[in-house]
């Protein structure tokens, strides 16, 4: 009798396993595919996800990992969201916005490190209107070789096209849910469809566009989870970025559980199955909550690392949740560090700009 029950336990992992291998393999995936592949639990079953993500990844990416090196140079928003530790209600934190000089030499240094993409990052401030961050823009392509993509927020459809003319290529915008209930509550003032609007718009005036959002905000399910990856399809965009929430003090969210690491892996490593040609960052948020987390990105679909190059001690006030990775490192070596990382997994840094992966498909149609 034991021996019995053995073999039909045997024949029904075995049969769970086959399944999982056709599943992992479709070119296609449902929705309540995804979930499915979201909700693993066995530590063997994961380790087929993360296996299969990484094969994708190799297939339409190559083993390089692109740098971009991330310049926070305003930490003023005019913002409330709930989870954000730089909402305009949080009277804790110091302020400080960078001067233009000081934005474009510190993107030549980065520029000099090696690294051919710098992050234009703020809050969404409007002291940097459009003709000055035009001006800094302009300013960096004259004295760097390098890609610029701009992190403000939700900005004039007027002012995208500015940034653009002066030489923006990338723009990081991202919709952190699906949910369009669950996103007005996160953010008082804005609502889902003026971001997806302006997505939208984005990709029309020619530039990448990246989006993603949180893993575990409150109130958050793995069927939104779920949606916020066929979203990122919709949207075909050129970036996706999933990292974990990080609760941050002075916050309503301040006392909410942080997400769960294992959860954001595996939903770096389906978007990777669904999204294909997309970069994928493993996040700092992910590296903050675990001493291994870029690594085991990398190793799960993930093609990209973004440090912060932000000189201090501005990078220290940039507070957008606690106990950042590196936060308290020397960033002039943050790329020789990044570098011993990434080799130890038989990977190495990129040279190129590493642009969108799709830019030759959308050039053929």
């Amino acid at each position: 009798m034991h021996r019995e029950l053995l073999e039909i336990l045997q024949n029904y992992n075995t049969k769970i396993i086959m399944n999982l291998k056709e599943l992992l393999h479709k070119n296609e995936l449902t929705k309540e595919e995804i979930i499915f592949l979201l909700n693993l639990i066995d530590k063997e079953d994961q380790q087929r996800l993360f296996n299969r993500a990484d094969e994708v990844r190799s297939f339409y990416c190559g083993d390089e990992v692109h740098l971009r090196g991330i310049i926070d140079f305003s930490n003023y928003c005019e913002q409330n969201c709930l989870y954000c530790g730089l909402r305009e209600d949080n009277y804790k934190l110091t302020r400080y916005r960078m001067m233009p000089d000081e934005i474009i030499e510190t993107a030549r240094v980065i520029s000099n490190l090696g690294i051919f993409t710098i992050v234009l990052q703020s809050g969404e401030d409007y002291y940097f209107d459009t003709d000055l961050i035009a001006y800094i823009i302009y300013q960096i392509k004259q004295k760097a070789n390098v890609a610029i993509t701009l992190s403000l927020g939700e900005r004039g459809f007027d002012e995208y096209r500015a940034w653009k003319f002066a030489g923006a290529d990338r723009y990081l915008l991202k919709h952190e849910t699906a949910n369009p209930k669950l996103y007005s509550i996160y953010h008082k003032k804005q609502k889902l469809e003026d971001r997806l609007s302006h997505l939208r718009f984005l990709r029309t005036v020619g530039y990448q566009i990246g989006s993603g959002n949180m893993i575990g905000i409150p109130m958050q399910t793995v069927e939104d989870i779920a949606d916020d990856i066929l979203l990122c399809k919709e949207l075909d965009l050129d970036m996706a970025a999933f990292g974990p929430f990080i609760p941050s003090p002075h916050t309503p969210y301040q006392n909410k559980k942080p997400g769960n690491v294992e959860l954001t892996l595996r939903t770096m490593a389906v978007a990777r199955i669904v999204l294909k040609k997309v970069h994928i960052p493993a996040t700092t948020a992910l590296a903050t909550l675990d001493e291994e987390g870029r690594i085991k990105g990398l190793n799960a679909g993930a093609n990209i690392v973004m440090p912060d190059l932000t000189p201090s001690p501005y990078r220290e006030q940039y507070l957008i949740y606690p106990d950042r990775k590196c936060i308290n490192d020397n960033p002039l070596s943050c790329k020789s560090c990044l570098q011993l990382q990434i080799e130890s997994i038989g990977r190495k840094i990129s040279n190129s700009r590493g642009d969108s992966i799709k830019q030759k498909d959308r050039l053929t149609v």
